[in-house]
């Protein structure tokens, strides 16, 4: 029962772990061990390994620590691109050392040992294609090309230029501080891929995260029909009820054949866990990624957006409030006031209540046209190439 019991711990563990540093900062969880624990993954854990290396070592042991930060966060480099692999690889690994000698099985057929193969295969090579392609890099030689493909909403996106790469910047690109160059419909850096998730090659991007998210699904799937099989194979439930006397029933069967899974294939339920979270958390990063396609926007135009529709709303409320002033004033003035319910006044709306702010997106075309500009790029367009050179 020691090992069950360490499982289980391992389990709950986890899964605190991954719910505070997920969702610690919602709103329900404020106030909370939840909200702490977050902090404390996000923020406060490397601020004590800061204060004690700066104690323990002085000012160089810190200074060391921030080279390694600088080195890890501040500019590219391959570190998280060597953990994918070995994540990916080791993971395969065991699942081959674990499942491969119960395939073929009484679930699951032969081809299972190929197609399993081939999957991890594909995975890996649009995790290539997503890290080593060109995000869309904006020069001197393209940047006219760029400009007539993202027109200025004059919005969130004006005339400016790039002070760090002396060009206009195309609207909906950014400078990426990282690799040090302006990338076209930028949405974020991603340190797992060592690259900017652009306009060239977020088509890459989302099939990167269906495909795990389909991958570690099939995974956890085939793991659980082998085990399914075992159980079959070795007629467990028929050995318990006709020579232990349990009953033949889910609620009486499941403990006892839960003890028996974890004493037995331990490290196939450990990968079933593994797979199952980390198919949750691609699920929820694809579906919030495929939302922003779907409107053609992106992760750093949320931001602008948040920061844009804020400042409208603070200052039409500013300008309700100044209506509503000025309409008390002149109703104070005015020779004949009329006589208001008292409790007419308490359930009368406040101005503030009707302000309303909208967000205009030109550059969301309908949820067709948004998706077809992810998978084919405005810039890599005959069309546009085409007009170019009729206005040129």
């Amino acid at each position: 029962m020691g090992v069950e019991w360490v499982l289980v711990c391992h389990g709950l563990v986890t899964a605190l772990v991954v719910v505070s540093f997920l969702c610690g900062r919602w709103p329900i969880f404020e106030g909370t061990f939840i909200q702490r624990i977050h902090y404390f993954l996000t923020f406060g854990f490397y601020d004590y390994f800061l204060r004690f290396v700066g104690a323990v070592f002085g000012a160089k042991g810190a200074d060391a620590v921030l080279s390694v930060e600088n080195f890890c966060c501040d500019r590219p480099n391959p570190l998280l691109q060597i953990i994918y692999l070995a994540i990916i690889g080791s993971t395969y690994y065991f699942v081959v050392k674990s499942c491969f000698a119960y395939i073929p099985g009484y679930y699951l057929g032969d081809f299972h040992r190929y197609t399993s193969f081939l999957a991890v295969a594909v995975g890996i090579l649009l995790f290539l294609l997503t890290s080593f392609s060109d995000p869309g890099t904006v020069k001197a030689q393209n940047v006219s090309h760029y400009l007539s493909a993202y027109p200025y909403d004059n919005i969130i996106y004006e005339e400016k230029e790039c002070s760090t790469c002396k060009i206009l910047k195309p609207a909906r690109s950014k400078h990426c501080s990282i690799c040090d160059r302006c990338v076209a419909r930028f949405d974020h850096h991603c340190g797992w891929m060592n690259n900017c998730i652009g306009e060239k090659n977020t088509r890459y991007f989302m099939a990167f995260l269906l495909w795990h998210f389909l991958l570690c699904m099939y995974g956890t799937v085939a793991i659980g029909l082998v085990l399914a099989g075992r159980l079959k194979e070795l007629k467990v439930v028929y050995i318990l009820t006709v020579y232990y006397g349990v009953e033949n029933s889910f609620l009486d069967l499941a403990p006892h054949v839960v003890q028996w899974l974890l004493g037995s294939y331990n490290t196939q339920i450990l990968l079933v866990v593994f797979l199952a979270i980390v198919a949750m958390l691609l699920a929820g990063f694809f579906g919030y990624h495929a939302k922003l396609c779907l409107s053609n926007t992106t992760t750093n135009e949320t931001y602008k957006w948040q920061d844009y529709m804020d400042w409208q709303r603070k200052l039409k409320e500013a300008q309700a409030s100044a209506e509503a002033l000025k309409q008390s004033i002149n109703g104070m003035t005015s020779e004949k006031r009329p006589v208001v319910s008292k409790w007419r006044s308490f359930f009368r709306r406040s101005p503030l209540e009707d302000v309303v702010v909208v967000k205009n997106n030109i550059y969301d075309k309908g949820f067709i046209n948004n998706i077809w500009e992810v998978i084919s790029p405005l810039s890599t367009r005959r069309t546009l190439t085409q007009t170019k050179l009729k206005s040129s």
